[in-house]
């Protein structure tokens, strides 16, 4: 019989929320229970902060599980198993030399599978009809275990590849852009019956249309093609563009409708999927949580006001990431805000927080980890 979590996982509707409470805090309590039985580290933080994972006997208690932030993961390396155990490891897109590194326990690849099929059926990405994809990140290496390079390629396999095609290319050592390459292909694939899926970073998107734009080149993709879109802006935050303005001069030079571009929402921290609705809101699926805390206080905020993105899931053993903090800040609002019609409450992400502004209860856990006191 299926344990808590995969039951979870397994739900029909991916957005039936107060269905699945009971479910998601019972799995919750089970997470809780496993890491502080199996992650040293992630006890001395809870005893601290005089948590217990008998505390959490219902969905207002979620909020005291303590939260690490997800800088704490790059600093530290905390397991609740054995890497040789550990069925995927996967770092962040690192800064500065620091990343976080993250494993998945053969668990949490079975209840990601049943969540990435049913995240993409809510979009109508699974299909059986064989596709050309533009990857616009990076191309797959052996030494390469960034989540995102993994993402982009696993979504390959929701509709059958006839062909990938990287705009980031692995040479003497490095990843180098190329997106005259790109540029080539498109124009190729365009010319083809079948469909064509891009997917990958807003920014490099944003490069090829611009191109697309100076050269005055127009497409028109076949029929069923799909622009997909995840990994934030990286770097490139300042050349950010409104969402308005992306969809407009893809739907101008790629013939792409706005129906057919799907952005996805994530962190290696906390890797549940979460797909956008047609109106473009980020709704919380049942694999998950979302608390957003006063950047001062810490205190949950009431949907509608704005403070840091606080992200919950049951969903890994391997990593205390049971509730980490992000530094995005971020606001919560009601599911009938949205005309797509789903219920559940959709995230909006404003932007990011400096790392030394983020004063949680949980920053102090690194001064935990090394005896102090925080």
């Amino acid at each position: 019989m299926a344990d808590t979590r995969q039951k979870l996982f397994l739900t029909k509707n991916p957005f039936d929320l107060t269905g699945t409470e009971p479910l998601f805090v019972r799995a919750m309590r089970e997470n809780t229970a496993y890491h502080l039985a199996h992650c040293p580290e992630y006890r001395k933080i809870a005893d601290a902060a005089g948590f217990s994972a008998d505390q959490v006997q219902g969905i207002a208690d979620l909020d005291k599980i303590p939260v690490l932030p997800t800088v704490l993961f790059k600093r530290h390396r905390l397991y609740s198993m054995p890497e040789r155990r550990m069925a995927v490891r996967a770092t962040s897109h690192g800064t500065k030399g620091k990343f976080s590194r993250i494993g998945l326990d053969w668990g949490s690849i079975s209840a990601g599978f049943w969540m990435v099929l049913r995240m993409a059926k809510t979009r109508g990405l699974l299909s059986l009809r064989p596709v050309n994809y533009i990857i616009l990140g990076y191309k797959p290496h052996r030494g390469n275990e960034m989540a995102v390079m993994k993402t982009a390629y696993g979504s390959t396999f929701l509709a059958p590849a006839l062909h990938r095609t990287y705009a980031l290319q692995f040479k003497d050592g490095g990843y180098v852009p190329d997106l005259e390459g790109v540029l080539q292909t498109l124009l190729r694939y365009a010319k083809q019956p079948h469909p064509v899926r891009f997917m990958g970073f807003p920014s490099y998107t944003w490069f090829l249309l611009q191109m697309l734009e100076q050269r005055e080149i127009r497409v028109s993709l076949p029929p069923g093609s799909f622009i997909m879109l995840g990994g934030g802006w990286k770097q490139f935050y300042r050349e950010r563009v409104e969402k308005e303005t992306l969809y407009r001069l893809i739907q101008e030079r790629l013939g792409v409708e706005e129906s057919h571009i799907v952005e996805f929402f994530g962190a290696v921290e906390h890797p549940i999927l979460y797909t956008d609705c047609p109106a473009h809101h980020f709704h919380v699926p049942v694999y998950s949580r979302v608390i957003i805390r006063d950047v001062r206080t810490l205190k949950p905020l009431p949907h509608g006001e704005m403070g840091l993105v606080n992200l919950l899931t049951p969903m890994i053993r391997a990593v205390p990431v049971t509730s980490v903090m992000t530094d995005d800040l971020g606001i919560l609002h009601d599911g009938q805000e949205c005309p797509c019609g789903c219920q559940a409450p959709w995230l909006e992400i404003i932007g990011r927080v400096g790392q030394r502004d983020i004063k949680t209860c949980a920053a102090g856990a690194a001064d935990y980890l090394k005896g102090g006191t925080p």
